[in-house]
């Protein structure tokens, strides 16, 4: 039985040598997955069921798993480094292990020099100031991927999984920066891609009646012409004039697409679809709170030329006549996804509507806004591809699919924002940026920040030298005689230019990364006592 923790306050120095040892534990479980020839963590199972204990390579994952560690003390420095850690991956989906060997690099060296005597605030103040010069050399040093075998090679640099990288590589060459990628669970053995044309919703057919294909449940309209609206249409007799309006204008077939349609709404187009004048289908209008459904009347307005009926704005069925219907190409739909092939919205105000939105995209701070945004630019655009996950059981599947979801999430960020010299020779390559400072230097605390900032830099490279089995003094020894992009292919034991091979990684990330590690090891090193609550008291009676 746990023993019931103490409240109570912890000064220096055994403040910093006890976050130094919790950090040290997390980094130390953390640092074997760093680079293309890298280790893996074994975890005990999460639950009675599984009997096999949990390999994992990804450093998130494993930051995640670690809940708690018995000393209190070190448990804040773990726990300080995990937050950070988890937002990370949230954001971006990668970089974690880099983040971490980095934010220790940071630490443990500031941690040397005050106790030496440096004063923390002006080491924590030169740090974080010297942080733009070295984003700048990031960015100055970034190009663009393009072509198939690029994106595969990122992809392969990302997930060291090769046929993974393959479909991977070859859906982020047909989608691009913005365009749709579903990576689902599947039954087979191994992964399988497939493309959907058009442009598809998550949301279906309000009953299975309206399908023409029974086996699975799905329709299929040529031409259809589309009315979209977000009325809870409870009287089948507010459909009158929808379908007067449709047989008067004589059109193929009909999509109403709306908020809600009662059973009888739906039985009075099961029973005019017997009639064989024209085909009707019903479809709930995407969304699950209102901004979502207005932001999918807005995409399917335009996507089609229709005119939507809105609640808001007091819309009447009485005044629906054919110019209100949008129109299509194709339509399909099966119980859960609907798709449109050929809208014939206006391109012009929809390529208006996409410009704007790519506007909302870059400015957006929340991960779920741009996320939704992202995935609204990518459905206009028009295209899809959904990559299948299968395996041998249940959680090999659930691993490979989470891993084909962080990597494609970093692959985005990089097709978006552009790559760096892989393999810590970006890092490397910012050193020299630092030079001139250092130089500069007006007192004792600034040349150390930048010789700190100096040795962690190249703490990833030597890192992943180290993962692969090689010396990293003898690597970086040879790599001192080389130009800046030129880095060590571990995979290939040979000396490379990092861009040619096709070595790189995500700008975004690698900024990201070094941005957090520094911000929070900074954070840390000015951390000068410890506040341990009382756990509070147990309400009601405890039988």
């Amino acid at each position: 039985m746990k023993a019931k923790q103490k409240p109570g306050v912890v000064f220096q120095p055994h403040v910093h040598r006890a976050l130094q040892h919790g950090i040290r534990k997390l980094v130390s479980a953390i640092r074997p997955t760093l680079g293309p020839l890298s280790g893996g963590v074994a975890i005990d199972p999460l639950n009675e069921a599984e009997t096999l204990p949990e390999y994992v390579d990804e450093g998130a994952v494993i930051a995640r798993r670690i809940i708690e560690l018995p000393d209190r003390n070190e448990d804040m420095g773990a726990m300080l480094l995990r937050a950070m850690l988890t937002r990370q991956q949230e954001r971006i989906g990668d970089g974690t292990a880099t983040a971490a060997v980095l934010f220790e690099a940071i630490f443990d060296g500031g941690l040397r020099y005050i106790a030496a005597g440096g004063n923390a605030m002006q080491l924590r103040r030169t740090i974080e100031g010297a942080l733009p010069v070295i984003l700048s050399q990031l960015d100055a040093m970034a190009f663009h991927l393009e072509g198939k075998a690029a994106l595969t090679n990122l992809a392969r640099s990302l997930s060291h999984d090769e046929e993974a990288a393959e479909l991977l590589g070859d859906a982020f060459d047909l989608v691009g920066e913005h365009g749709r990628l579903e990576i689902r669970e599947d039954y087979g053995r191994g992964l399988r891609q497939e493309y959907v044309e058009g442009n598809y919703f998550h949301s279906g057919m309000f009953s299975r009646v309206f399908a023409n294909e029974q086996v699975e449940p799905r329709v299929k309209l040529e031409n259809p012409s589309i009315f979209v609206c977000d009325f809870e249409i409870e009287e089948h007799q507010k459909l009158f004039p929808i379908l007067q309006a449709a047989n008067a204008a004589s059109v193929n077939a009909l999509v109403i697409v709306a908020r809600n349609l009662s059973e009888k709404a739906i039985a009075l187009l099961e029973t005019h679809n017997r009639m064989g004048k024209f085909n009707v289908v019903g479809i709930k209008l995407p969304g699950h709170n209102p901004a979502d459904r207005m932001a999918a009347l807005d995409d399917l307005s335009l996507l089609t030329g229709a005119t939507p009926f809105l609640t808001v704005t007091a819309d009447s069925m009485e005044q629906v006549s054919a110019r209100h219907f949008g129109q299509a190409r194709r339509f399909w739909a099966d119980l859960r996804t609907f798709g449109i092939v050929g809208g014939k919205g206006d391109p012009v105000k929809l390529r208006e509507h996409v410009a704007l939105l790519r506007t909302r995209y870059a400015t957006a701070q929340d991960v779920d806004e741009r996320k939704a945004i992202q995935e609204r630019i990518g459905n206009l655009l028009g295209g899809a591809v959904t990559i299948w996950v299968g395996g041998f059981t249940e959680p090999e599947i659930r691993t490979r699919k989470n891993h084909a979801q962080r990597v494609a999430l970093s692959m985005r960020a990089a097709v978006q924002e552009g790559v760096v010299p892989g393999g810590g020779i970006a890092y490397l390559a910012c050193r020299e940026s630092l030079e001139p400072y250092y130089q500069q230097a007006r007192d004792s605390d600034e040349r150390a920040a930048y010789r700190i900032l100096r040795e962690a830099l190249a703490a990833p490279a030597r890192t992943i030298f180290h993962n692969a089995g090689y010396d990293p003094s003898e690597i970086m020894a040879r790599l001192g005689y080389e130009q800046a992009t030129t880095g060590f292919d571990v995979r290939a034991d040979r000396i490379v230019d990092m861009r040619e091979a096709g070595i790189v990684d995500s700008l975004i990330v690698a900024k990201t990364s070094l941005q957090n590690a520094i911000k929070t090891a900074s954070l840390a090193l000015t951390i000068d006592a410890l506040v341990h609550l009382a756990a509070p008291e147990m309400v009601g009676n405890p039988q």
